[in-house]
């Protein structure tokens, strides 16, 4: 038996398999669960990290197949939408294959996973592969997308509920800063004279040390198990699809952005894949680093008050895209496009961090308090994130077919531009109305329990 003022050491069984967890007993954490929990952060985001970079990896492939390729702009624009498909799709049944493997095993395989999109799009990658072929090995590439939902869904069980907000940022920050790494590589192997191929090789060898330090330093929680009731709950909440919506206009934003901006640059600016290159980089690798910061600032302020006004920066960066489009200014068009990577990036702590103080709000007014509210608010935060993640990245989707049907429209991705401006500001409209209005539900204070008297409202999610 443990006493109250004591940190129970997790025991553990073959597997790497932890027994024990209470993230909320502050005496567990300090002794115990905050070193624990770190250590299954790092490498975790180890793992989601370069599941980021082989997802977007055709984002970068596209740049360097030129007209001896034979793909028109459009064929580009399709691929990247149906990769882009693919990873939003997979994250469903990823976020549940955490609790059937276990939070540990489940890193191992899915890194392992890997290889197959990377040595398949390295046997392919020349002129003269068909179009086809092209799409069937890119499509492969997708299940890098769905290492997001299942680090997420591990990491959230680690943490405490006053950490999440971090934690989680921390999480998906050094996941989606796989995007710029990789365009990273891609411009040094560019300017060294390099091909696709090169880029390849190079990540082969680095998903196998990813999937061996996962074997080696990770854990399992034994206490995560599905629950297929809370699913069913989840997916019957509202609130999951509202956030599923907001976070469409964030992430789907962030990961949209992130396939399409080099081929804009390209087919609207005539930049060479070179010129391309040394730019793209930037605004996917600024908003990466600030996600974290939405968290924190969302764990401080609240996420919803710091999502509202992120959707009016957002808008207002769009707003200045149209214009630097149509007088076909580059460098504004370019400036403004950064700011908007950086704002999607806050954006994505922030909506994220909404999640778990969304439903512990719900618990608090079923009249749950303690542990009974906490178990209530992470059995159905960490249903709706694999939901809430998947709905959000096939915003990318949605991108990259806008950008594609403007192209072949008008010759530009102004008309796109347009679309997205109209979405951010249905973002703006939703935030506001569901979580910020002064007449959404309250917790009375005079019986919340005072570790619940930070979450008395969905305007303080």
């Amino acid at each position: 038996m443990t006493g109250p003022g004591t940190a129970p050491v997790p025991p553990s069984k073959g597997g790497r398999w932890i027994q024990h967890w209470d993230p909320e007993n502050e005496t567990f954490w300090k002794e115990t669960g905050e070193k624990v929990a770190r250590r299954n952060l790092f490498f975790s985001v180890l793992s989601e990290h370069i599941g980021f970079s082989i997802w977007t990896l055709w984002s970068v492939l596209v740049l360097f197949m030129g007209p001896e390729y034979g793909l028109t702009p459009a064929d580009k624009f399709m691929l990247t939408s149906m990769v882009t498909l693919v990873g939003a799709v997979v994250r469903v049944p990823y976020t549940f294959a955490v609790a059937v493997f276990g939070g540990r095993n489940w890193t191992i395989v899915s890194a392992g996973m890997l290889l197959i999109p990377t040595v398949a799009a390295f046997t392919v990658m020349e002129p003269g592969t068909s179009f086809s072929t092209f799409l069937l090995v890119g499509l492969l590439a997708g299940v890098g997308g769905g290492n997001f939902a299942s680090s997420m869904t591990n990491i959230n069980a680690f943490f405490p509920l006053r950490k999440k907000g971090w934690a989680l940022g921390l999480n998906a920050g050094g996941g989606n800063i796989g995007v710029p790494v990789i365009q990273l590589a891609a411009l040094a192997i560019i300017g060294a004279g390099g091909g696709p191929r090169v880029l390849l090789g190079v990540y082969i060898p680095l998903i196998v040390v990813a999937a061996v330090l996962a074997a080696l330093f990770m854990d399992n929680l034994e206490n995560v198990k599905n629950d297929t009731g809370a699913a069913k709950d989840a997916a019957r909440d509202a609130h999951t699809w509202i956030m599923s919506l907001l976070y469409i206009g964030t992430f789907g934003s962030f990961i949209g952005y992130s396939f399409a901006f080099g081929q804009v640059l390209q087919n609207q600016f005539g930049r060479t894949p070179l010129e391309a290159a040394y730019v793209t980089f930037i605004g996917p690798l600024l908003g990466s680093l600030i996600r974290p910061l939405g968290g924190r600032l969302a764990d401080r302020y609240g996420g919803a008050r710091i999502s509202l006004w992120n959707y009016v920066a957002m808008g207002l960066a769009t707003a200045v895209l149209i214009g630097a489009s149509m007088e076909k200014s580059l460098s504004l068009f370019t400036g403004a496009f950064v700011v908007l990577f950086v704002l999607s990036g806050l954006g994505n702590g922030s909506t994220f961090k909404m999640i778990p103080g969304i439903f512990q709000n719900k618990a608090l007014a079923k009249g749950l308090r303690g542990e009974e509210a906490a178990a209530y608010g992470r059995r159905l935060s960490g249903a709706s994130m694999g939901l809430i993640g998947a709905v959000g990245a096939l915003g990318g989707v949605g991108i990259n077919l806008a950008f594609r049907q403007s192209f072949l429209s008008y010759g530009s991705g102004t008309g796109a531009f347009v679309a997205f401006l109209a979405f951010y500001v249905v973002c703006f409209v939703v935030t506001w109305a569901v979580y910020l209005r002064r007449t959404a539900p309250r917790v009375p204070v005079t019986t919340a329990t005072s570790e619940a008297k930070s979450q008395l409202s969905y305007a303080e999610v």
